[in-house]
């Protein structure tokens, strides 16, 4: 079985790393290189680093401190934010990034997908997907009120709706070439109330790529049961980490205690965790 994955994301704003609630009431809570390193450090798998304002702002990534950030740390890095073309990812990925998240530009222009996948292979391509439940029986844009609970994909930072339903854009992004889907619930990001599993459960069933879950982790039993329960493939938190709620030698603790399969941390990241 393939080892599940904990990875801190860093929400960027204006170069420093914040943190909020719904992507609102934003707190500082660092600068990303300093964080990124002492997550590595501390056995954190994979960094996630999202420039959550370039999309609302309409520019491109800080390619400065993405390129920063990356010197401090020696596990994959993957970059979010102001990526509207194939030319922007590479510069993206030369300026120190392993992988590429795409969000709204996929969304305006879901051929980038493919065009990226062709050019850097899938493996370099995240399609990260923000969905909030809908309630009205219309997310996919076209009057038919889906089976069940149904999500709508939202877009620049979670304040705009698209009409498409999270779960068949997740099978399409696949198709088209994402190499992993980075699935966040905007109902859950930032509350600690869980991550929301009927959702993970839905895309995780559907897509024959990994799956990563994002938004809503309070305690190390909520990783395991995105997990098990969910079935992602990876475990994204930020506030816990950040705050020094839950450390990652903890979490992995318990997901080893849970049967689930992860990478060993450091006995040294584990006395610091105690």
């Amino acid at each position: 079985m393939l080892l599940k994955r904990v990875i801190p994301c860093l929400d960027v704003d204006a170069g420093r790393v914040v943190k909020g609630t719904r992507f609102v009431g934003l707190v500082d809570e660092g600068d990303p290189a300093e964080l990124a390193e002492r997550y590595a450090q501390a056995g954190a798998d994979e960094i996630v680093f999202l420039d959550i304002s370039a999309a609302p702002d309409g520019r491109g990534p800080l390619l400065d401190v993405v390129e920063r950030t990356a010197r401090r740390v020696f596990v994959p890095l993957t970059v979010g934010g102001g990526v509207r073309s194939v030319t922007d990812m590479r510069a993206v990925l030369r300026a120190g990034a392993d992988r590429v998240a795409l969000n709204s530009a996929a969304v305006a222009d879901p051929s980038l997908i493919g065009r990226a996948a062709r050019r850097f292979g899938s493996q370099c391509v995240v399609v990260s997907i923000d969905g909030r439940r809908s309630p009205d029986g219309d997310a996919d844009g076209g009057g038919a009120v889906p089976e069940g609970p149904h999500w709508e994909v939202v877009v620049r930072g979670g304040r705009e709706g698209t009409g498409r339903d999270v779960v068949a854009w997740a099978v399409e992004a696949a198709e088209r070439g994402a190499g992993e889907i980075l699935l966040t619930s905007i109902d859950r990001d930032g509350t600690r109330a869980g991550y929301d599993i009927e959702l993970l459960r839905a895309v995780s069933s559907a897509v024959s790529v990994p799956v990563v879950a994002s938004g809503g982790a309070g305690r190390p039993a909520d990783f395991v049961a995105a997990i098990v329960d969910g079935g992602a493939d990876a475990v994204l938190a930020a506030s816990i980490f950040h705050r020094d709620i839950h450390g990652i030698a903890e979490v992995k603790r318990a997901m080893a205690e849970a049967g689930v399969p992860v990478r060993p941390v450091d006995p040294l990241a584990l006395e610091g965790d105690a």
